[in-house]
């Protein structure tokens, strides 16, 4: 996957899938769109705010990560959308991310999580106050997992 840019109008497909899956668990918009000419997708990847997101993989592999996410993780976006999702977690700390997506998977969204995640560089961060949630696109299907959260 390309990493979002004009040429692919920032991954606007599944920009759409992120937003409108948020909004319809939780009822909040992740970016304001009451500006007609705001180009949403562009103002997610841009957002002072970590979105990412990972598929339906069995170890599912991160797709999506914002400029926020990449600079949290320290990681281009090649190197990201590589990264299986569990890896973002230090091994002591994937029995506690596994329940958490289980709990995301029961309850469609959660948004009191905290947890302890890892960069490349092996520099651990705190997220607080994360909200994860599950992609439901617009058939009802299932298509992965999301988070957002304050660096």
């Amino acid at each position: 996957m390309n990493e979002p840019s004009t040429e692919n109008h920032f991954l606007s497909k599944h920009a759409e899938l992120l937003l409108s899956s948020y909004y319809r668990l939780t009822g909040k918009k992740l970016i304001d769109d009451t500006d007609l000419n705001i180009n949403i997708a562009k103002a997610l990847f841009d957002a002072d705010f970590v979105v990412v997101s990972h598929g339906t993989e069995s170890d599912p592999i991160f797709n999506y990560g914002n400029q926020s996410a990449l600079k949290s993780f320290e990681l281009s976006w090649s190197d990201f959308v590589t990264l299986p999702s569990r890896k973002s977690a230090k091994p002591m700390d994937r029995d506690e991310r596994q329940v958490l997506l289980a709990r995301v998977t029961a309850f469609g969204f959660i948004d009191d999580y905290r947890g302890l995640r890892i960069s490349s560089t092996g520099r651990t961060f705190w997220i607080e106050n994360a909200t994860v949630w599950n992609l439901i696109d617009n058939n009802g299907a299932f298509r992965g997992q999301a988070a957002m959260f304050k660096p």
